[in-house]
């Protein structure tokens, strides 16, 4: 039986949990309240301040050619927009990575940017002021984002709600509009994350000192909230997994036999590899699971849920490209979606691909990159040394005469985690680019909710000592710097890549 202590400790534990969650909430809200290119606020307003003056001087200008009345008034207006346009610098959408979903928003949903036989085309949105982005590619004579459709679809549908019922538009109040957007798709579903990570937590702990180093990490350590603020694909594959975990710890742990379990694992468990495809190993490990735990309601409830995902992932990559692969994958000699010209404003450029700078360009040494994956400027376990007790505590859960099923859910986590790590090592130069200009590996950040699992039985066995719990604190202490680090944009390097460029070492 439980005793009256352990009850109220556990009730405890529950509020500070909540606490910590409405605390993240709170700096992620107002992070998306603020979100701004703030480096170029100031250059605007120069240049704002400056058509006053230019517009007095053209005006002279006409008036001393003879331009008078109605002629006069149409050509200053006229030049008051190019002035204008030229002038604009502020976005709430902060890098090219995510201004090529929203592009893909505005296409689909507003009437004036779509193209006649190409709903996806971006060809009417990058000539929009503000709306450059060097992520799309280019085939049938049309340019489009370089991302899988599919979320922007999903998204597509709010944005249409709000347009139709306010006539708001992302060009037209793209504060309003892109941070409403972003609350929904990001903010509530981390809360859930949040919720379904306490109860996990809350289940899988031994200690208090473990139960809230896991929590406060899964709220502070890791670069989700991070990337509140920007639409990316990494944090809801993150949700996506810690939904279908769940799930499976259900179905696994307590033989839970309702279908509505099962169809949301399958269901989640698809998504997550709809927005990261190696995830697609994380489908198939939980798959598996679930077929060999209880194949009947695997057969008719999980996989059905799954195969709705992968007609919906493939349907609007057919829809969009008339391709199942998508666009990012037409990258090989003779069919390169990234090789092409385009026209923006009347001047012909050349994609970014071509000629890319800086990280961009891919790494050419494999153990270089492998390095800097792993303890180097983007690493797993130096931006994020939380994760080193990920690594002790798998071991700890793999170790004789623990509970079967503790090293089983272990064990699928750890083969997850080398075959997707292995993935990425494995990609040839162009691939081996950290993930562009970004404050982490975020292509390893879905793995955040697998991973402080993993954590909890190493912050357990930490917990006895005083100076263990200084090393775990220390470790969090790093991580959450990391995750903070880019204050107003996550599209920035790491801080230590930042450091180690100071130094002159990179």
């Amino acid at each position: 039986m439980t005793s009256a202590t352990d009850d109220s400790r556990a009730q405890l534990r529950r509020t500070a949990y909540l606490l910590l969650i409405c605390i993240g909430t709170g700096a992620m809200l107002g992070r998306i309240f603020a979100v701004d290119s703030v480096d170029k606020i100031g250059m605007q307003e120069y240049r704002l301040k400056q058509i006053g003056d230019e517009l007095a001087r053209r005006r002279a200008e006409l008036e001393e050619r003879g331009v008078q009345g109605k002629k006069l008034q149409r050509e200053l207006t006229r030049i008051e927009k190019a002035l204008y346009d030229r002038a604009l610098l502020r976005r709430p959408f902060l890098s090219a990575n995510d201004r090529s979903r929203w592009c893909t928003l505005r296409a689909l949903v507003e009437k004036d940017m779509r193209v006649e036989g190409a709903p996806y085309s971006i060809d009417n949105v990058i000539q929009q002021p503000t709306w450059d982005t060097i992520d799309m590619v280019k085939h049938d004579g049309h340019l489009y984002s370089s991302k899988p459709p599919l979320l922007p679809t999903l998204m597509a549908g709010q944005y249409w709600l709000i347009n139709r019922t306010t006539g708001m538009t992302l060009g037209t109040h793209p504060y309003t509009v892109g941070r409403l957007i972003l609350v929904t798709f990001n903010v509530i579903p981390l809360l859930v994350y949040f919720v379904l990570l306490a109860r996990l937590i809350e289940r899988f702990g031994t200690t208090d000192f473990g139960r809230l180093f896991a929590m406060s990490a899964a709220v502070f350590g890791t670069f989700l909230v991070t990337f509140a603020i920007v639409i990316n694909n990494h944090l809801p594959a993150a949700v996506c997994a810690a939904v279908a975990i769940y799930a499976l710890v259900r179905i696994w742990f307590d033989d839970e036999r309702r279908l509505r379990y099962f169809v949301i694992a399958g269901t989640f468990a698809a998504l997550t590899a709809a927005n990261e495809l190696p995830a697609a190993a994380l489908a198939a490990a939980i798959g598996l699971a679930l077929l060999w735990k209880a194949p009947k309601q695997t057969l008719i409830a999980s996989l059905p849920a799954a195969l709705l995902v992968g007609v919906a992932f493939f349907g609007t990559s057919w829809i969009a490209h008339r391709s199942l692969k998508p666009a990012y994958m037409h990258r090989s000699e003779g069919d390169n979606w990234y090789d092409y010209t385009f026209e923006r404003n009347g001047h012909q450029h050349e994609s970014y691909w071509n000629n890319p700078v800086g990280v961009d360009q891919g790494e050419q040494k494999a153990a270089v990159y492998a390095l800097h994956v792993l303890v180097g400027h983007h690493g797993i376990f130096s931006l994020t040394p939380v994760w080193i007790l990920s690594v002790a505590g798998a071991v700890l859960w793999l170790l004789p005469g623990q509970d079967r099923r503790l090293r089983e859910l272990a064990l699928l986590i750890v083969a997850v985690s080398l075959v997707c790590l292995a993935f990425y090592l494995s990609r040839g130069p162009v691939y081996r680019n950290y993930g562009g200009v970004t404050s982490g590996l975020r292509w390893m950040f879905w793995f955040a909710p697998l991973w402080l699992l993993l954590l909890l039985p190493a912050a357990d066995a930490m917990a006895s000592r005083r100076w263990t719990r200084g090393v775990a604190l220390a470790l969090l202490i790093v991580s959450v710097l990391s995750a903070c680090y880019p204050t107003w944009n996550p599209w920035v390097h790491p801080w230590l890549m930042d450091y180690l460029h100071y130094l002159g070492w990179v």
